[in-house]
């Protein structure tokens, strides 16, 4: 505000890793702008001020911010609940309104970085105004920060959008915005996570389905779907009905459920679903494999009863330890998300669904966290985080409980006293989208995948065209013996024989078979396939 008085202060809270604020004013800040504006924050934490609180009337705090030009910030005033006590914080000549607490002077504030800025709309709402952002965070001192600039350019080293296109992976185009092309390379890592998700969900008791992609607007209306994401879903009609494409995969498997009347004796009953679903989320939003507007779960419904859900939510549980250590994750935390204040079902409902979850989670050893009010729409839910290998933390699988879709979509069973009752239906996906956890394991791996994910685990090259008819001989043996492998014939200069170097690999292309460590050369896989 003393380098720029004409901008207007919005709004500005923490992230992970630091925070950001939203200004208005009429153009993007340039690199000297913000140069300028570090330097004087800098200025800011020598003078040491103060930083005092002060609780502020409604009406009084309003007409304040409206007479030194700040609307925005009496918008939010008005948009707060009448409840709410206002808080004004004060250092030198600057009053902003914030929650708090602060620090007690400018002086501990001395190790923080100016990042990047981005165009932002106010309220995230693309009707509104056009802001200009200024990322930046903050660390306790420079080591810190130090270890924090490592992490992001390793994590630029890392991207999976530049990785895949040097590895000839998948790409995008815009004549489908958000929706990857996947070649062959980037296929065969696909069917490598498939595969091992259908071979984990078989010996967990999961049987595969698959359900229609699109559906009448009537099933995503009765789901609640449509209340929650009509502004989200893909829209067609044919022959005067309108149909969408689905947003999720719950409500058709539930159809599959409702196919055939159960007893109680047939539950719990273990449906998995490869499902394609698609999204219309904002183009600004859209970020390589990680915010796509199609993409893929793994998901899993169990339809149960009450005395069956606690089990099958330790099975679940250890289900997503074993994938995620197989993938190599070793390091991940687990939350249980709470009941959302916009929220379907009794209290009642609630207490039984989220003291399950976490019955579960105590009956498993497992260390957990709350979110509260993070849960879905109709069920409290666990949420698996990831830590990759620079320490990143990625949101990924979920276990949710939910007592409503059933309900909604008529599904029941038979009780051992003939009565009909509504079964409880768990939500389970592992992996997630197979596109973002692709990309996931594109970063955390560097593109240096295991071999038993690798694309290609065999480059066939000889030393002269004369091995020619040799190596295509070897390649077809390594096909025959389920190796992913190539053949080059181009003989560049020093090209050598080594194909592997030190690293591991399995002779059969699974992980839980014996290994072979440190092949140098293709003539000694030649003799151990002989």
């Amino acid at each position: 505000k003393t380098l720029f008085p004409n901008t207007q202060v919005t709004i500005g809270p923490v992230i992970e890793d630091g925070f950001f604020y939203d200004f208005a004013r009429k153009s993007a800040f340039s690199t000297e702008e913000l140069q300028a504006i570090e330097k004087k924050m800098k200025e800011l934490v020598k003078a040491n001020l103060p930083v005092t609180r002060k609780e502020m009337a409604r009406d009084e705090a309003i007409e304040y911010f409206e007479s030194v030009g700040e609307k925005y910030k009496a918008e939010i005033i008005r948009d707060l609940p009448e409840s709410e006590t206002l808080t004004l914080y004060t250092q030198g000549d600057f009053t902003d309104l914030c929650r708090g607490p602060h620090v007690p002077n400018t002086g501990h504030l001395k190790v923080f970085k100016l990042m990047r800025t981005a165009g932002a709309y106010w309220r995230g709402d693309s009707k509104n105004e056009m802001l200009q952002r200024i990322y930046a965070t903050a660390w306790a001192d420079k080591k810190q920060l130090k270890d924090y600039l490592y992490r992001l350019e390793e994590a630029e080293k890392r991207d999976h959008r530049k990785i895949g296109k040097q590895l000839n992976l998948f790409h995008f185009q815009e004549d489908s915005p958000g929706i990857a092309f996947w070649h062959p390379k980037g296929t065969a890592i696909w069917r490598e996570v498939e595969d091992y998700m259908r071979d984990s969900n078989t010996r967990y008791g999961c049987t595969e389905i698959r359900t229609p992609l699109i559906a009448d607007i009537s099933l995503w209306q009765k789901s609640g779907h449509w209340d929650k994401y009509a502004e989200n879903m893909f829209m067609t009609s044919s022959e005067n009905r309108d149909y969408a494409l689905r947003p999720m995969n719950c409500p058709t498997c539930v159809q599959v459920f409702n196919h055939h009347l159960h007893s109680y004796r047939d539950l719990p009953i273990r449906m998995a679903e490869f499902g394609v679903v698609h999204r219309n989320e904002a183009s600004g939003s859209l970020h390589g494999l990680m915010r796509v507007r199609s993409f893929t779960q793994d998901d899993g419904h169990i339809f149960c009863t009450e005395s069956q859900m606690e089990a099958e939510v330790i099975k679940m549980v250890e289900q997503c330890f074993e994938v995620y250590r197989d993938f190599g994750f070793v390091d991940f935390d687990v939350k249980l998300a709470l009941r959302p204040d916009n929220r379907i079902g009794s209290d009642e409902v609630w207490d039984k669904s989220e003291n399950a979850l976490a019955n579960a989670l105590d009956n498993s050893g497992v260390k957990f966290s709350f979110l509260p009010g993070e849960g879905a729409f109709y069920g409290p839910k666990i949420e698996f985080h990831l830590k990759d290998s620079i320490g990143r933390s990625w949101q990924c699988g979920t276990i949710q409980m939910d007592f409503s879709m059933p309900e909604r979509l008529g599904a029941i069973y038979i009780d051992e006293n003939s009565d009909r009752k509504v079964p409880v239906m768990l939500h389970r996906a592992i992996v997630g989208s197979l596109e973002r956890f692709i990309g996931m394991l594109i970063e955390h791996y560097a593109g240096l995948l295991p071999v038993w994910l690798s694309p290609v685990q065999v480059v066939c090259l000889g030393i002269t065209n004369k091995q020619d008819e040799y190596l295509h001989e070897i390649h077809t043996k390594l096909l025959k013996n389920g190796f992913k492998a190539e053949i080059d014939l181009s003989l560049p200069t020093n090209k050598g024989m080594t194909i592997l170097g030190n690293t591991t690999m399995s002779l059969s292309g699974n992980k839980g078979n014996e290994i072979l460590t440190s092949i140098s050369s293709i003539w000694i896989l030649y003799f151990i396939l002989q």
